[in-house]
């Protein structure tokens, strides 16, 4: 399910999302649709530390200072509709 949010983005793409890796870049899009920890790591069955991980990971590959700044920069990108970002998820 979360590989469908991040519509558009291709290994092969230039710019900043083609430095994330497809986990970091599921979980900006998650982070984009106001998310939280908890609950990314519920939806991708992770861990939340190991969450808390790739949200450290993507800040710093996109030289970014916080959650607030990813999930405008995500929305930007075209990561998550901006029409979409606050649905809540289909069960």
């Amino acid at each position: 399910m979360a590989a469908l949010l991040v519509r558009g983005v291709r290994a092969g793409d230039q710019g900043p999302l083609s430095r994330l890796s497809a986990r970091e870049r599921d979980v900006l899009a998650l982070i984009s649709r106001g998310r939280s920890n908890r609950e990314i790591a519920r939806t991708l069955m992770l861990g939340e530390q190991t969450v808390k991980s790739y949200v450290s990971s993507v800040l710093t590959k996109l030289d970014l200072q916080d959650r607030t700044q990813a999930a405008i920069f995500g929305l930007q990108q075209g990561v998550v509709a901006l029409g979409d970002a606050l649905k809540p998820d289909p069960d």
